[in-house]
């Protein structure tokens, strides 16, 4: 017992002060995104605004203001009919991720969403914005 609280002590005084890493950036920051596009189908504001980073909060202080404009500006994820994971690009060692997301709107259209993912203090990621190109193939990161 001893030895595991000198072990924690010791890397809890080795480790740079409010320093958080994922275990798995790329699966993390996945989840997140899964888990808003789900909240966006079933309107879900409350969920949707949840995963949004402390930055867009800041833009869109209401969850209702949020989800209307992403309604209004998003509509391919708002709706999405299907989506798939392509390439992740991590920078700073996982601080930021950004996610390539193909999706089909439930029209038939083809784009690529680009999630701009940030990690938190917490460890967990938040949604910190999303570019929408019209397209069918990858236009990379």
């Amino acid at each position: 017992m001893r030895f595991r609280i000198a072990s924690l002590a010791a890397f809890l005084f080795m480790s740079p002060a409010g320093l958080v890493h994922a275990e798995d950036p790329v699966a993390d920051a996945r989840a997140v995104i899964s888990a808003q596009i789900s909240a966006l189908i079933n309107d879900d504001a409350d969920k949707a605004y949840s995963l949004a980073s402390p930055g867009i909060r800041s833009l869109y202080p209401d969850k209702t203001v949020f989800f209307a404009m992403v309604r209004d500006n998003y509509e391919a994820v708002y709706q999405a009919g299907t989506y798939a994971f392509g390439r992740s690009k991590l920078v700073g060692g996982g601080e930021v991720v950004l996610q390539e997301v193909m999706i089909t709107a439930k029209e038939g259209k083809d784009w690529t969403a680009i999630y701009d993912m940030r990690l938190m203090d917490d460890g967990s990621y938040k949604v910190n914005g999303v570019r929408m190109i019209r397209n069918t193939a990858s236009q990379g990161i």
